[in-house]
C-alpha cells in the first residue's frame, strides 16, 4: 500500500521561504538548468551531465567557514546514492523505496512517499539496494523502483499520478537511475547485466505514463550489428543502460551509456557484441539510434561504459569542438565528437594491462598478451580491476581549468574464464569470481584525480587512504572541488592544486553525489550520505569502521 503523508508544519514553513505553489518546469527550463544557479532541475546539474556551478560565494578564500546548516535523516540502512533536486523552494530526495520533499532551508519534511516492493526484490538487486534520484518536469516528479516500475508524483503533495511496470524484475531486471527528460519524452533504463538480461531503453509519456518507444540495446538477427552475436546469445546479452544519459538540445541527440555483456565469458559470444560497453546517441522522440562508439568490443571484464560523461565544448588543435569526455571503466579516457561519434582521443588515465592501447584508426582496442592468454583458458592478474579505472559515480568538469576531476580506482583483480550456466534470477557469468585484490593497508587504492581528457594525465591527485571514495564530484566558480569519503568525511580542494581546504566529518561513508544551489542570495552545499553500495558487497574489512544510516545535509557559510 502507497502511503502520503503531508505535514501542515513542514507546508507552514516552505511558505515562508518560497511560494507554495510549484511553478510548471518547461523544457526551455531544463535546458537552461546548468545557467540558473538557484535550481538543480536535472540530474548532473546540466542537460550537459558537467556538474559544475559558475556560483562562487563559497570559495578558496572563504570555503573554511562552511558549517552545516541542517540535516535529515533518512530512517535507510542502505547505501544513499541519490542526487537531490531543488526547484521553487523544495528539494527531493530519493532512496530505494521513498521520495521525501524538503524544505532546503531547514532540512524540515513537506511530505513524504513511501513505496512497498515484494520482498524477494531485494535478493535480485546486483550492487546495492539504491536509487539514483529523481526527474522533475510540469509539476511532477518522476522516479523509478528495484521492481522495475516508473512513477510519477505531485510536486506540490507527493500524491501518485501514475505507475507502469516496465519489466519483470525475476527476470533479473532493476531500476536504480534518475529519469532523463528530453524532447517531451520521459527516459528510464534498465539494470540486471549480471543476470541474463537484455538491456533497452525505454521513452514514456510524462502526463499519462503510456510506452513511447523501446530500444533495445543488444542487436538481434535482421537488426543492424545482429550478426556480431552468434545464435540468440543476444537474447541474454547484457548491455544494460543502468544510468542516466545527458542530451545536447542543439542537435536533439541523447547520449546513453550501456553496460557489460552476459556472460562474462567472451568466448561463448565471439563477435563484437553489439551494443554493449558503448554509447548511442538517438532522438528523445522516438529512440532512433543515430550513431554509437564501443569501447570495450566482445568485453570480457564487466567494464560498463554505463556512466556516460560530460558534454563539453573545448579547443582541440585550435578548432572548437563539441565532444563527449567519457572516463571508461576500462581505463582508458576517451572524447568523441558528440555529433558523429568520431574518436579524437584515448588515452589510459590508471594502470591499465588488459589493452596495449587504443587505435586512434579503427577506434579499437589493442588487447594485450594478458587478455589474449585469459581467452585461451589462462588465469591472469588484470588491471584495472572489475570497479574500472572509475566506477560508476560521475566526474565533473570545469571550464577555467579544463580539468575533469574524478574519484579514480587503482586495483586489479584475478580473472579467469569458466563455463556458463543460465539460471533464471541467478548471476550469469561465467568466469571464476574472486573479488578485488585490495591494496595493503597504507597504500592508497584510489585517488580524487584532476585529469587533462586530451592526455588522460592527471595535473594532480590526492590519495585516498585506506578505502577508495566511490562519491561523485562536484566543481564550482569558486574554484572548488567537492567531494566524499568511504569513512564520511565531506571535503573541499583547491581545483588548481588538490590542497584540502575545509572537510566534515557526516558520521557515514558517503557515495553520493554533492550539489550546490542558491536561494535568496545565499549558496548551500547538499550531499546525501550513507554507507554501501557496491564496495560493500566486497567484503572489505574496513567497512565495519563506518556506520551505516543514510541522511541529506545542507552547508553554507556561517
Amino acid at each position: 500500500m502507497l502511503m502520503t503523508r503531508w505535514l501542515a508544519a513542514g507546508a507552514t514553513l516552505l511558505s515562508l521561504a518560497a511560494p507554495t505553489t510549484l511553478q510548471a518546469q518547461t523544457m526551455e527550463a531544463l535546458k537552461a538548468d546548468a545557467n540558473t544557479p538557484g535550481d538543480i532541475l536535472t540530474y548532473g546539474m546540466g542537460y550537459n551531465n558537467q556538474r559544475y556551478s559558475a556560483l562562487k560565494q563559497v570559495n578558496t578564500q572563504t570555503v573554511g567557514k562552511l558549517a552545516p546548516l541542517w540535516s535529515y535523516s533518512l530512517n535507510n540502512p542502505q547505501g544513499q546514492e541519490s542526487q537531490p533536486i531543488v526547484h521553487n523552494g523544495v528539494m527531493y530526495v530519493t532512496t530505494h523505496n521513498t521520495t521525501v520533499a524538503l524544505n532546503p532551508l531547514t532540512g524540515k519534511q513537506i511530505w513524504k512517499h513511501e513505496i512497498e516492493m515484494p520482498a524477494d526484490v531485494f535478493k535480485m538487486a546486483c550492487c546495492g539496494i539504491v536509487n539514483r534520484g529523481a526527474a522533475i518536469f510540469d509539476g511532477k516528479i518522476y522516479r523509478v523502483t528495484l521492481d522495475a516500475h516508473v512513477l510519477a508524483l505531485d510536486a506540490n503533495t507527493g500524491k501518485q499520478l501514475w505507475k507502469v511496470k516496465a519489466a519483470n524484475y525475476l527476470d533479473g531486471h532493476a531500476m536504480t537511475a534518475a529519469p532523463l527528460i528530453a524532447g517531451g519524452v520521459v527516459m528510464t533504463g534498465i539494470a540486471g547485466g549480471e543476470y541474463g538480461t537484455r538491456g533497452f531503453i525505454d521513452g514514456w509519456d510524462p502526463q499519462t505514463g503510456k510506452q513511447l518507444w523501446r530500444k533495445y540495446t543488444t542487436a538481434a538477427p535482421g537488426d543492424k550489428g545482429g550478426d556480431t552475436w552468434p545464435g540468440d546469445t543476444h537474447s541474454k546479452g547484457g548491455a544494460p543502460t543502468w544510468l542516466t544519459g545527458a542530451y545536447d538540445p542543439e542537435l536533439d541527440l541523447v547520449y546513453w551509456g550501456t553496460g557489460n555483456a552476459g556472460p562474462w565469458n567472451p568466448e561463448v559470444r565471439k563477435g563484437d557484441n553489439l551494443y554493449v560497453c558503448s554509447v548511442i546517441a538517438f532522438r528523445p522522440k522516438t529512440g532512433e539510434f543515430v550513431w554509437h562508439y564501443q569501447f570495450s568490443p566482445n568485453d570480457p571484464y564487466d567494464y560498463d561504459a554505463t556512466e556516460v560523461g560530460m558534454l563539453v565544448d573545448m579547443k582541440i588543435d585550435g578548432q572548437d569542438r563539441k565532444v563527449l569526455a567519457q572516463a571508461n571503466r576500462n581505463g582508458f579516457f576517451y572524447v568523441l565528437d558528440r555529433a558523429n561519434g568520431k574518436l579524437l582521443a584515448a588515452n589510459p588515465y590508471v594502470k591499465v594491462n588488459w589493452a596495449d592501447k587504443i587505435d586512434m584508426a579503427s577506434g579499437r582496442p589493442v588487447e594485450s598478451e594478458v587478455t589474449k592468454r585469459i581467452r585461451a583458458g589462462g588465469d591472469e592478474t588484470v588491471w584495472p580491476s572489475v570497479l574500472g579505472g572509475k566506477n560508476w559515480t560521475p566526474m565533473s568538469w570545469n571550464p577555467a581549468t579544463g580539468l575533469a576531476y574524478a574519484n579514480t580506482l587503482e586495483m586489479s583483480w584475478p580473472y579467469q574464464i569458466a563455463k556458463p550456466e543460465y539460471k533464471k534470477g541467478e548471476w550469469y557469468l561465467g568466469m571464476n569470481m574472486r573479488g578485488v585484490n585490495f591494496p595493503p593497508k597504507g597504500t592508497p587504492g584510489g585517488y580524487l584525480s584532476a585529469i587533462d581528457p586530451m592526455t588522460g594525465k592527471s595535473k594532480w591527485q590526492m590519495a585516498w587512504p585506506g578505502q577508495p571514495s566511490m562519491a561523485g564530484t562536484l566543481s564550482t566558480g569558486g574554484g572548488l572541488v567537492f567531494t566524499g569519503a568511504a569513512t564520511g568525511e565531506f571535503i573541499a580542494v583547491d581545483a588548481t592544486n588538490g590542497k584540502k581546504l575545509w572537510e566534515f566529518q557526516t558520521s557515514s561513508g558517503i557515495i553520493g553525489l554533492p550539489v550546490t544551489w542558491e536561494q535568496n542570495g545565499q549558496q548551500y552545499v547538499s550531499i546525501v550520505v550513507g554507507a554501501g553500495g557496491v564496495w560493500a558487497l566486497l567484503g572489505d574489512e574496513r567497512m565495519a569502521e563506518t556506520p551505516a544510516g543514510g541522511s541529506v545535509w545542507t552547508f553554507a557559510l556561517k
